[in-house]
């Protein structure tokens, strides 16, 4: 349900677990033992099970559920994105500028910026294309935050 959100969060290098599987009560459960906040569109979740900390998104798009996530929660701006796996969420590790450039595209060799990679999926990610476009959606959805850390 949250799948994407979850994505757009780990960009901003938060600790954004998903689990699309788990029964409503088993991640109020796990939200209340690992303090974290609960982020659901189901309000039925909310009303019965009464999380302790919880948002209840309301929009279907990704970057206006990011946008109300980041208002409700009181997110600071990170110093720095890519920090996290956007699959599996791990903390990256940069990569030995030496070994980064097997591990890269031959075009994207050149490019300024740390290459990572997740330890645990073992995906890569560097400063390509692709990294300027989400920032740049980044920027159009919350302005001016990125700028203010």
């Amino acid at each position: 349900m949250l799948g994407r959100l979850a994505r757009w969060l780990r960009v901003l290098g938060a600790d954004a677990a998903y689990d699309a599987t788990s029964p409503d009560a088993s991640l109020v459960r796990r939200a209340r033992e690992e303090s974290r906040v609960l982020l659901t569109r189901d309000r039925t979740l909310v009303k019965e099970l009464r999380p302790p900390r919880v948002v209840l998104v309301t929009s279907d798009e990704p970057l206006a559920q990011l946008r109300q996530v980041v208002a409700e929660a009181r997110l600071a701006p990170p110093r720095e994105l890519f920090t996290r796996c956007l699959v599996c969420n791990e903390p990256l590790r940069d990569v030995d500028p030496f070994d980064a450039a097997e591990l890269v595209p031959e075009r994207a060799r050149g490019l300024p910026g740390p290459v990572r990679r997740c330890l645990r999926c073992e995906r890569v990610y560097w400063p390509g294309s692709h990294a300027r476009r989400m920032r740049a959606a980044l920027e159009r959805a919350l302005p001016g935050w990125l700028d203010s850390a």
